[in-house]
């Protein structure tokens, strides 16, 4: 085994009972930064800070540390409520109807929406898989759910290949600035994410984890922080 498959071996994140998220295996840190259009409908991704990469590290889940995105002990202060009450299913079998398009099918949970807004431009990801023969409608719905942090949206051409971006094992700290909030953990690259009573969730390439300690689906974001 290389190096990297070694350290990529030991990554995991532990969400603690009513305390923060405990990161090990030397996971990268960066600030993610949502890039709107003129309609405040989001188009790209830019980084922002990139954080000394430290062997473990524990990042706030309460949303009132204050030495965010790191915990201070201030969950233990407010008293904290962190329940785990996320689906346990795996993503297919939470699945709502599809969308099934020429050249892509298009599938979707929506309560793992993040609100990072990508899904709705240029028509929305809905219409163009629904137009995906057109060669520019395609490439505009594949984008869409690429950029989609929570994996909320999958795609999957006709021959049942599934479509997803190649994103090296890290952890993103949305920030939108149309909302002027802080935004979920977006972890990236297969993380292993482990329940305070030892469940192992579904392994993914992207999800996000709640940080503003709204959500009612934790430890995942459903988009309670724009309505801080």
């Amino acid at each position: 085994m290389t190096a990297n498959g070694s350290r990529k071996g030991r990554m995991k994140i532990k969400v603690n009972e009513d305390g923060p998220y405990t990161v090990s295996g030397g996971i990268p840190l960066s600030d993610q930064i949502l890039v709107p259009d003129a309609e405040g409908l989001s188009v790209t991704w830019k980084e922002g800070k990139r954080y000394p990469v430290t062997e473990e590290y524990e990042l706030c889940r309460c949303g009132h540390s204050k030495n965010k995105p790191f915990c201070d002990g201030t969950h233990c202060e407010i008293f904290f409520d962190g329940k785990e009450t996320a689906d346990r299913r795996p993503f297919a079998e939470q699945i709502e109807p599809k969308t099934i398009g020429p050249e892509l099918i298009l599938s979707d949970v929506v309560a793992l929406c993040a609100s990072a807004r990508f899904c709705d431009r240029a028509k929305g990801v809905w219409d163009n898989t629904r137009a995906s023969a057109d060669p520019e409608a395609k490439k505009v719905a594949v984008q869409e759910v690429f950029d989609c942090p929570a994996g909320r949206l999958v795609l999957h051409d006709k021959n049942g290949n599934l479509l997803e971006p190649k994103l090296e094992p890290s952890i993103g700290l949305v920030l939108d600035p149309v909302v002027n909030q802080i935004g979920p953990l977006w972890v990236r690259g297969g993380i292993p994410i482990e329940s305070a009573d030892g469940f192992v969730y579904e392994i993914r390439n992207r999800v996000t984890l709640c940080r503003c300690g709204k959500s009612t689906h934790k430890p995942f974001c459903d988009g309670k922080h724009v309505d801080l």
